[in-house]
């Protein structure tokens, strides 16, 4: 039986806000599950929604995991903020890739270390 999970990647350089961090991370969650496989989503909830956050340096990384993520055929979901609060409109925050299956998602985030 394969092993479903999401992961969640943010900018390690926006240095944000704990609650700005979780809301960033709430957001990228749900845009992706939205835009998932009902397959994939049902299989992911069964076993219990597992998530995984991680930190990327940079927007650059962003876009470069991103790619891959999209080239291996996983669901991603980049997220923007709004800028009301404390970072500026358009900058780029965090991306979820999946759910999907745990295996394809570690070969394109092995190398991250936990936020």
């Amino acid at each position: 039986m394969e092993n479903y999970k999401q992961a969640i990647l943010i900018r390690d350089d926006l240095k944000l806000p704990k609650g700005k961090m979780a809301g960033q991370a709430a957001h990228a969650a749900v845009e992706a599950v939205l835009k998932s496989d009902k397959k994939n989503i049902s299989a992911w909830r069964n076993e219990g929604q597992k998530k995984i956050v991680l930190k990327v340096k940079d927007e650059d990384q962003i876009y470069i995991l991103k790619v891959r993520a999209e080239e291996a055929g996983l669901t991603t979901a980049l997220i923007t903020d709004a800028g009301k609060t404390v970072i500026a409109p358009g900058t780029v925050t965090c991306l979820a890739i999946g759910p999907d299956i745990e295996g394809k998602i570690d070969k394109i985030i092995g190398e991250l270390k936990l936020m």
